[in-house]
């Protein structure tokens, strides 16, 4: 039994260990820099749901707005891109 216990410390030492190291990997972002790829993200989302909603729209009234949504996301798509 306490071996048991023994290796699960050897084993949550390794992980940590391995978090720790891709911590260290990966580059650290400002706060602006964090927003901004939060806000990209949230875009290239928005624009998915969009898109998979045109696909299957068959109201043309409905699909209009859909495509003025989708210009307007690539508007600011472009706008944060610029930013960057």
């Amino acid at each position: 039994m306490a071996r048991g216990w023994e290796s699960k410390a050897v084993e949550d030492q390794i992980g940590a260990a391995e978090a720790a190291r891709e911590a260290r990997a990966k580059p650290h972002l400002s706060n602006d820099e964090r927003k901004q790829q939060e806000r990209r993200q949230s875009l290239l989302l928005s624009r998915a749901q969009v898109l998979s909603r045109l696909k299957v729209a068959t109201n043309p009234r409905y699909r209009e707005q859909l495509e003025r949504a989708l210009k307007d996301l690539d508007a600011k798509l472009s706008e944060v891109d610029r930013l960057n």
